[in-house]
């Protein structure tokens, strides 16, 4: 997402969430996103490779947990493409700031929380 990045650290504040890190390629997604402990995963389409199901199976493996947000730029096909091929959930690259931060806050209260026992 390295054209987004400006707009990725706005949202990330206006939704009070900590940004992690921003690539520019796969490789280096897969490589770094393991190792951040990511609870969300925010993925620009475009990022992906010519097989994004297998993409984001590969990302599925090296963080099984995490919750996986497809950024698409058109809500063509590319709508169920996203969903279809692994993730969560998908926002359109033109929606307000606003709107994401609706729409990952919904994302993330449909995460069941399981409460650990003390000690």
């Amino acid at each position: 997402m390295d054209k987004y990045e400006g707009n990725s650290k706005a949202l990330m504040w206006f939704v009070a969430l900590v940004l992690t890190g921003v690539v520019a390629d796969w490789p280096t997604t897969l490589a770094q996103a393991p190792v951040s402990r990511a609870d969300l995963l925010l993925v620009d389409w475009d990022l992906l490779p010519s097989a994004p199901t297998a993409a984001l199976g590969e990302l599925r493996k090296v963080c099984p947990a995490a919750l996986v947000i497809v950024l698409i730029s058109h809500l063509d096909a590319r709508h169920q493409a996203a969903l279809s091929a692994g993730a969560d959930a998908f926002i359109s690259k033109g929606e307000t700031p606003e709107r994401v931060a609706e729409r990952l806050r919904a994302v993330a209260a449909s995460v069941p929380v399981i409460m650990m026992p003390p000690g």
